[in-house]
């Protein structure tokens, strides 16, 4: 009986231990949505202010929830960052997300999980002092449709595409971004003026969201989902071309199903570049893994061979 009753005792303290690792706020709400973000706090915080990072995890608009975003957000808690994974609006459930969707409601799905971002960095902005955030000092990470979400949030016109009253400063600027499988509408975004240190991981073989440049899916120019995106490869050639500070991970041959693969598996790589960010060092650096794996397409890269 006693064994059993401290058998009890200690599966209640890890419950209790889990259960304090961190707490569940709400970041927006108006009269249609409530929004919610787990925050992880590092154990140890001195006198300086720490650096945020804020998750959006994947699942293609339409499934996925924040939970999917703890492990990299636990893993920069335990590094000293300020760190949250946030929920964000599915958008794209119970609608088609692939060549046979509608382009429009796609882009709407990317404009309202980037809003919602900003909405997130602007409640961490307001609750600065109270979670003792340094707010010049604000990553943003994600992955898939997680990845699509802060690379546009990163670089859209925040004037022309929010759709909110309560907008960031004019003047805000994320410290760098970090996106698994992810990709952008418009290289154009990308400016010398833009242009913020970026970290970028993705599967060459990508066949739902492009390695390099091409339809989302892969779809047909007659398809009613049709959406061009420039992919990992080609944001990183951009931004080489504008000398930029720009590290890419290629997986070669392997697919979407490496869209997590830093966040879940290496979360020190990840936590190293906004480290390196934040000390003033510029990276320009291509790092090729081999997965031993066969591409169904006709593999173009030829570092892959």
């Amino acid at each position: 009986m006693k064994k059993y009753l401290l058998m009890l005792f200690v599966m209640a303290l890890s419950i209790t231990a889990k259960a304090q690792e961190f707490k569940t706020l709400t970041y927006f709400v108006n009269d249609s949505t409530k929004l919610e973000l787990d925050l992880f706090l590092p154990k140890k915080q001195g006198k300086e202010k720490s650096p945020l990072l804020i998750h959006v995890h994947g699942g293609g608009f339409a499934v996925g929830n924040r939970e999917w975003g703890h492990h990299i957000a636990k893993h920069a808690a335990s590094q000293g960052y300020v760190a949250a994974s946030i929920s964000y609006t599915l958008y794209m459930k119970d609608k088609k997300f692939s060549c046979d969707g509608i382009l429009s409601e796609k882009v709407k799905a990317f404009q309202i999980a980037a809003n919602q971002l900003w909405q997130a960095t602007l409640f961490f902005i307001k609750n600065s002092e109270k979670y003792n955030i340094d707010t010049s000092k604000i990553f943003i990470s994600g992955s898939s449709a997680g990845a699509e979400t802060v690379l546009h949030a990163a670089y859209w016109n925040r004037d022309l595409m929010s759709i909110y009253p309560d907008k960031l400063p004019d003047n805000f600027k994320y410290a760098g971004v970090i996106s698994g499988a992810g990709a952008i509408m418009d290289l154009n975004l990308i400016t010398k003026e833009t242009v913020i240190p970026t970290l970028l991981f993705h599967g060459s073989c990508d066949p739902t969201v492009p390695y390099g440049t091409a339809a989302h899916h892969y779809c047909p120019t007659n398809a009613s989902g049709w959406l061009m995106l420039f992919g990992s490869y080609s944001i990183y050639n951009h931004i080489i071309d504008l000398d930029g500070n720009i590290k890419l991970v290629t997986y070669c041959n392997g697919g979407h199903e490496y869209s997590d693969e830093l966040f879940s598996k290496d979360p020190q790589t990840v936590v190293d570049f906004m480290n390196n960010t934040l000390n003033g060092k510029k990276e320009q650096s291509h790092i090729i893994i081999s997965t031993n794996k066969e591409c169904k397409k006709p593999n173009r890269y030829s570092f892959c061979d």
